[in-house]
């Protein structure tokens, strides 16, 4: 009888390793995501995770290993094509357009979806109008969700720090991902600000259905929010699991208190 068993993981990395001139910078990380669920990828400054997101978003090219999105390898993929395959990101640094509204920065994030060339749009046509009135309805039901409402006209550069952070991660959205990459989306955000971001990226996962992978420093924030939990130590995977489990895990306790992976195994 054949294996009934169905994939539930929507990302797999395998051995993936990665040198800058000399330096071993991920050193055979492997590590699944499960679709439909958040999964932290934490560890201490230096330890790999901002690389293995570049690796996802294929800013870089890993020596070896491999990368698996819902089955299928993303490495021959450019960096511009990976959006359209159901990956999105936001970045450490806040990318925002700061001269355009709330608004526009959203619109940014459905290119992918406008079927009018360049040269058509020049006109306004019929199709164009019908195109233009969808995408901003989607960009409205983005814009309720996160509630941005009162600062839907504002313009980006003008916005508080934590409204960025939402800004982000609503253009993010727009690009219509399966699996959403958000690198520290709680770094500088007051208690308040990171529990109201906590509930919205829950909303994220049961009403959107999209699974996320986060980097994040906040280790409250996390075992609060995941699922499950990779820890990357000196570029080297020291565990992965269920928050609570690895929480305990004596290689995690002793790389977060600066005692690296040798006396942790000491």
């Amino acid at each position: 009888m054949g294996d009934l068993r169905v994939a539930t993981d929507i990302l797999e990395v395998r051995g993936l390793t990665l040198s800058f001139g000399g330096l071993l910078a991920l050193n055979d990380i492997s590590m699944k995501v499960e679709k439909g669920k958040i999964c932290a990828l934490i560890g201490p400054n230096g330890a790999g995770k901002s690389t293995v997101f570049n690796c996802i978003s294929r800013f870089y090219f890993p020596d070896r290993g491999d990368i698996l999105f819902e089955g299928q390898s993303v490495l021959g993929y450019s960096p511009y094509k990976i959006a359209g395959v159901g990956i999105g990101r936001t970045f450490q640094n806040i990318e925002l357009f700061e001269q355009m509204t709330v608004l526009d920065n959203i619109l940014v994030g459905y290119h992918l979806y406008s079927p009018v060339k360049i040269f058509r749009s020049m006109f306004f046509t019929k199709r164009l109008i019908t195109n233009e009135v969808k995408i901003r309805s989607m960009a409205e039901s983005i814009i309720d969700f996160l509630d941005l409402q009162p600062y839907r006209e504002a313009m980006a550069g003008g916005i508080p720090y934590g409204v960025k952070k939402r800004v982000e991660i609503a253009r993010a959205l727009a690009s219509k991902p399966k699996l959403i990459l958000l690198d520290e989306p709680a770094a500088g955000l007051n208690k308040e600000e990171a529990e109201d971001l906590s509930w919205w990226l829950l909303d994220v996962k049961e009403e959107l259905g999209i699974t996320i992978l986060v980097i994040e420093h906040d280790l409250t924030f996390v075992m609060k929010l995941a699922d499950s939990v990779v820890v990357l130590d000196n570029g080297k995977l020291i565990s992965q699991g269920r928050p609570g489990e690895v929480q305990k895990h004596p290689r995690v306790i002793a790389a977060y208190m600066g005692e690296g992976e040798t006396s942790a195994e000491a």
